[in-house]
């Protein structure tokens, strides 16, 4: 019926080669003279996504997942990964070769810590760690009485028969139509960041701040557009690009020549011993530790902080909100016709998980325009539901059942803009438990679509809103509410979030999610995802300060058979309603008349 193009659903698990591989890297370790190696799901430059070449970690342990580490030691080894993965990792990794252990309550440097012994060499490989995070370790072996060995190649790659090749597609220019702003006029607002910083040079370490600055992009990576590259910009003279150069074509590399020096990946090792007597930023988030010690070895002075680079990208201009605007209501229309489609085949009974995926993905695909899913669709039927970053697979695959909740989590890459979008429906009749525990979270929803706030309020801030509603019923959700969105990059992008710990004041312009949610363990989850941009509100008479305030830019129906209008007020109602309204109007002439006929009813006013 649909045939999937950007997802694939096989578990790709090698946990039953853990037990080989382990031997022959700890007959490595002893080779080198260490009895240790840290291994981190990474790259050299902390992408969220790697490339085939780089899932190191999948390759030594079976596992994976998108956050991850692991620690080898000679006569023990540990698998620490966070609470999404707890049941993946059971199926995947051979545990009687890797313990568990979770990621945030016992972190790898204190396990470290309290397993290894004076005198042992754990080794490392310093283009997989920032400096922030070796020196964590470093603690750890130091209070040990060990020693953390930084190492000039990475055992595993040796190990590694048949590695895939690194990525070798195409960097393509983005028109400025998309892009909005020239690359001079935004290595020039770098530079004055720069002279106010009082830093001579920054090393651009995180691709997608290189891709925003030299309006490129690529295919590096799966799901985000990333043509991965390094560069230096330095405060006075005459930026580098680092990029494979076999990735450029005679008109790319032309125009990136216009505004910087080309150079070859491998070659910024080399350059950067040129820094001597210069003080040069280092992105803290995304900078390996590699980095740090090459400067520092040749007598340059890093300085560890947030790459400016960061929150310029955050705030968007003119062409990419509209940018952004277009393609959501592109996106509103094939996920309106999802739901529709969703609503008519679920009650076959025969509906699966990885059925709906499929469609969805075709739906997006219809509009002619669908470069990539931004992230792998997470839809959870019933009580994988309630796990809130499910994968499914072929192993895991669930027919959505008769009065069981459906959650699907999902988005799309487009030329113009990303989107994300989460909506939670019932198949038959939702149980008052059901209706009361999704209403909850969409008045939650609706008290950050509605917030108005002054100008430096942070994510922080906001994010008790979302919760009071649950609060009041004891109940709460463990993720973030909300994170930022590029303009056709990452669909999770710093430095801005309505978090516990989103503490970026939030300023006009910048994309973010809204999805407060509530996962009952082995029933159901329900999660309500809008993206909202930040935009100017009107200041009432007297007003002290400039007022913000969030306009919705996701177009789809909320499930009206999930809502317990009883426990929303008058003006809840009114937003639910005058959203409804949007989403018929936007949507409607987009969708074909069998669609239009469901919208129709999906979208009366309760």
């Amino acid at each position: 019926m649909f045939e999937a193009r950007f997802q694939t659903f096989d578990d790709a698990s090698e946990g039953a080669l853990c037990a080989g591989r382990v031997a022959a890297l700890r007959a490595d370790l002893k080779r080198r003279g260490l009895t240790g190696l840290l291994m981190p799901r990474a790259d050299r430059q902390q992408n969220e996504y790697l490339p085939a070449s780089e899932e190191r970690l999948a390759w030594l342990t079976g596992f994976t997942g998108s956050a991850g580490a692991a620690i080898v030691l000679a006569d023990k080894a540990a698998l620490f990964v966070d609470g999404r993965y707890t049941l993946q990792v059971q199926s995947q990794t051979d545990t009687a070769v890797f313990t568990i252990e979770h990621l945030v309550d016992n972190p790898p440097p204190v396990w470290l810590e309290q397993n290894i012994k004076a005198g042992d060499r754990i080794g490392y490989d310093p283009w997989l760690h920032t400096a922030d995070n070796a020196e964590r370790f470093a603690r750890a072996c130091a209070k040990a009485g060990a020693a953390l060995v930084p190492l000039d190649d990475n055992p595993i790659d040796a190990l590694w028969a048949d590695r895939p090749a690194p990525p070798s597609a195409a960097v393509t220019l983005r028109p400025l139509t998309l892009a909005g702003e020239s690359t001079s006029d935004k290595l020039a607002r770098i530079k004055d960041e720069l002279t106010k910083l009082r830093v001579d040079a920054l090393i651009v370490s995180d691709p997608q701040n290189v891709d925003w600055t030299f309006n490129i992009r690529g295919s590096d990576v799966a799901h985000t557009p990333l043509a991965l590259g390094f560069a230096a910009i330095p405060r006075d003279g005459r930026p580098r690009l680092y990029v494979d150069p076999g990735k450029l074509s005679n008109e790319v590399r032309h125009a990136l020549e216009e505004h910087a020096d080309v150079h070859a990946t491998d070659d910024l090792a080399r350059d950067l011993a040129g820094y001597k007597g210069q003080s040069v930023l280092l992105d803290q988030g995304s900078a390996a530790d590699a980095l740090t010690r090459i400067v520092s070895d040749h007598g340059g002075q890093p300085t560890r902080t947030a790459d400016p680079i960061t929150l310029m990208k955050a705030v968007k201009n003119n062409a990419e909100i509209a940018g952004t605007r277009a393609a959501h209501l592109r996106d509103g229309a094939a996920m309106t016709r999802f739901l529709c489609w969703l609503d008519h085949e679920m009650p076959s009974g025969k509906l699966t998980e990885i059925d709906a995926v499929k469609a969805l993905e075709s739906f997006r695909r219809d509009t002619g325009l669908l470069k990539d899913v931004s992230f792998p669709s997470i839809s959870g039927a019933g009580p994988n539901g309630a796990i809130v970053h499910y994968r499914v697979t072929s192993a895991t695959n669930r027919v959505i059942g008769k009065d069981e909740m459906f959650l699907i989590d999902s988005g799309a890459q487009y030329e113009d803009g990303t989107t994300d979008i989460t909506r939670t429906v019932i198949n038959g009749v939702p149980t008052d438990d059901m209706r009361d525990r999704f209403t909850r979270v969409l008045k939650g929803h609706i008290a950050i679509a509605e917030a108005v706030f002054p100008m430096g309020t942070t994510g922080a801030q906001l994010d008790p809103l979302a919760r009071v509603a649950l609060w009041q019923a004891g109940i709460d959700f463990d993720h973030g509410t909300g994170h930022g969105v590029g303009s056709y990059l990452s669909v999770h992008e710093g430095p801005a979030r309505i978090s516990k710990l989103g503490h970026v004041p939030l300023k006009r312009g910048m994309i973010l999610s809204n999805e407060p949610g509530y996962y009952k363990t082995g029933a159901y989850g329900i999660r309500i995802e809008n993206l909202v941009l930040v935009i100017a509100a009107p200041s009432p008479d007297g007003a002290e300060k400039p007022l913000n305030a969030f306009e919705t830019l996701s177009f789809a129906p909320i499930d009206r058979r999930l809502i317990d209008p009883r426990l929303l007020t008058a003006q809840e109602l009114h937003w639910l309603n005058n959203y409804h309204a949007r989403v018929r109007e936007a949507v409607t002439p987009l969708v074909d008349p069998a669609t239009q006929s469901w919208l129709e009813q999906a979208t009366r006013p309760l």
